[in-house]
């Protein structure tokens, strides 16, 4: 008769954490432990957590460490497919009980005794069926969603969407409304930190009632839900049954750009307006944002760990930003710059998002065929690569819409001069680069220190 024996609970799915189905397990388990006159010495639960899975258990962990320790002389639980559904994690919890010399095992359903090579086989069999079971689930699962995807209906529970009410049907107006102001300054230039700010000073929480972070705003962003469309697996497959809360074009848009790589990798101070902008005429490399001993504002071409640079070219920063501000705006109010800019296409950059998302498919479908062993090595090699070119061009292609979508709201009214002051840095960096590549910046005359324009050559993107 075990003296401090272990009962374990577990369950799958309790999306409204009320721990129903694990105390219900519990109850049934002391029952249990009454009537064989048991004594329990400790109550392991892991709610909301899936064997089958195989993300960390916490509290399953902490159960096999007890019996390592000879905390516990034996186990109850409700069925053996609680305690494990994966047949490696069975046959290392044998290996803890041996060497713990545990043998007593019970469930309502049964008792076991691990020391006995039938029990123990009769064990491994059940693990057998409820991995089967598991493998069938997950791929009912699977297909259930895939069809409601593609019919462009809601699938599962899950929290409410941002935007949208209980139903997942309804648009709830306010939150709209900060959907629609979200994606008119990300598609303006600013920064996700920077709308994250204006939410959370405006008092709009997320729909768990949290404050926005960056990641959780991005994803809201990128959802193809809030232009009413229906996506599976990443990619944009057709319209759905609820209305839009922004356009499609706007979907492919904010993809488009929270979606570039190259957008989190500027460490730069904030302060710094031409971070990333500015090169050594003598060895190519970005000059970084480091300012003097007595805190005025540089950038230097670094050398030494971590930095390729040559160590010989500097700049101070407020002429230089003052400078190529000045030269930025003028671009952008050129008669050139304008007709470039009113080239920008929302329907064309939404065509190119949908090719991009078929290219990307396409290849997935082709890495799938090869690992089903249905394409060779070389035909996949073969098949792939102009697929990739074209992912490639399409990139490009699509970068050149998004990067002059900052100096859209200027193209009709001269305000963009007077309104420079009042936009934040992200704003005015976005602008900047929507018409500048980079700066070249010359070496320094000695013995003159005045800030020397001729050391900067602008090279102009559009």
């Amino acid at each position: 008769m075990a003296q401090a024996a272990a009962i374990y609970c577990r369950i799958s799915d309790d999306r409204e954490g009320r721990h129903l189905g694990v105390d219900r397990q519990e109850k049934d388990c002391r029952e249990l432990a009454s009537r064989k006159g048991w004594e329990i010495a400790e109550l392991y639960i892991d709610n909301d957590v899936s064997a089958y899975s195989g993300k960390p258990r916490p509290a399953y962990r902490q159960m096999l460490a007890d019996f390592k320790d000879g905390a516990r002389d034996g186990l109850i639980v409700y069925h053996q497919d609680r305690l494990v559904r994966q047949p490696r994690e069975l046959e290392e919890f044998f290996d803890v009980c041996d060497a713990a010399g545990i043998t007593d095992m019970a469930s309502v359903s049964g008792d076991f005794d691990l020391s006995n090579y039938e029990d123990r086989t009769y064990v491994r069999i059940l693990g057998a069926i409820a991995q089967k079971e598991s493998h069938d689930k997950s791929r009912r699962i699977r297909r259930k969603h895939q069809e409601l995807a593609e019919r462009g209906r809601v699938s599962g529970g899950g929290p409410r969407p941002f935007g949208y009410e209980e139903d997942k049907l309804t648009i709830r107006k306010e939150e709209a409304e900060a959907i629609r102001e979200a994606t008119s300054r990300i598609l303006a230039g600013d920064s996700l930190k920077s709308v994250c700010r204006y939410l959370d000073e405006a008092g709009i929480k997320t729909s768990k009632g949290n404050t926005w972070l960056p990641n959780v705003l991005k994803r809201t962003l990128m959802s193809a839900r809030i232009s009413g469309q229906r996506e599976h697996k990443g990619e944009i497959i057709g319209p759905a049954v609820w209305e839009g809360i922004i356009k499609a074009e706007e979907t492919a848009r904010l993809r488009a750009i929270l979606g570039d790589a190259s957008r989190g990798q500027e460490r730069s101070p904030r302060r710094y307006l031409l971070a990333g902008l500015l090169r050594c005429h003598a060895c190519g490399q970005t000059l970084v944002a480091r300012p003097r001993s007595d805190g005025a504002r540089r950038y230097t071409c670094a050398k030494g760990p971590g930095y390729a640079g040559c160590g010989g070219t500097s700049i101070m920063a407020e002429p230089a930003e003052a400078f190529i501000t000045e030269a930025a705006l003028s671009r952008v109010e050129s008669t050139g710059m304008l007709a470039k800019t009113k080239d920008v296409s929302e329907p064309r950059a939404a065509e190119l998002q949908g090719e991009l998302d078929a290219a990307l498919a396409r290849s997935d479908e082709l890495a799938l065929a090869y690992g089903a062993g249905k394409l060779s090595m070389r035909e996949w090699l073969v098949a792939r690569k102009p697929l990739d070119v074209r992912v490639r061009k399409l990139k490009k292609e699509l970068s050149r819409y998004t990067r002059t979508a900052p100096v859209a709201d200027y193209i009709e009214v001269a305000s963009l001069r007077s309104d420079w002051e009042r936009l934040d840095l992200s704003r005015r960096r976005a602008i900047i680069k929507a018409v500048l590549d980079h700066v070249v910046v010359g070496p320094g005359r000695q013995g003159y220190n005045r800030f020397d324009p001729k050391r900067l050559r602008a090279v102009w993107g559009a």
